[in-house]
């Protein structure tokens, strides 16, 4: 029995569209997760990128369960002395949606030029618009 090993020229990538319209943060984003690893594929390799492209659209009615939207925040520090920002998930959502889905995939992917290299393929869009359509994209349903 031989060990089969991905080459570049075996990875196919397909387009998905998916819309966040009443899903769950942490649900969509797991699931968006697996499509940019490429875990749904029967040639996944951990140590390359077999993942597809994915698009999210309507990003701003993406929901959270519990008391998420008033107590989780979004932590950052600016690189100055005493310069921790925080906002919360209220404030984010209204101003910022896709940051939001961004923050929680790129959570989710491996740290380091791999999972860089795959978040890239992530695209996220608040609206009902993309300008993706010029590669016929499919629906993805979970």
């Amino acid at each position: 029995m031989k060990t089969y090993v991905v080459k570049q020229k075996d990875i196919n990538r397909n387009w998905y569209v998916i819309d966040a319209k009443d899903k769950v943060l942490g649900r969509l984003a797991t699931e968006v997760a697996r499509l940019l690893r490429g875990k749904h594929k029967p040639i996944y390799s951990p140590n390359v990128d077999t993942g597809d492209y994915v698009i999210v659209i309507n990003a701003e009615k993406i929901k959270l369960t519990g008391n998420k939207l008033q107590q989780k925040e979004y932590v950052y520090h600016t690189g100055y002395s005493g310069g921790r920002k925080a906002i919360r998930y209220d404030r984010l959502l209204d101003t910022k949606p896709e940051k939001a889905i961004e923050l929680a995939v790129k959570g989710m992917l491996p740290h380091n030029r791999l999972g860089r290299q795959m978040y890239r393929k992530l695209k996220v869009y608040a609206g009902e618009e993309h300008m993706h359509e010029a590669q016929k994209p499919e629906v993805y349903e979970f």
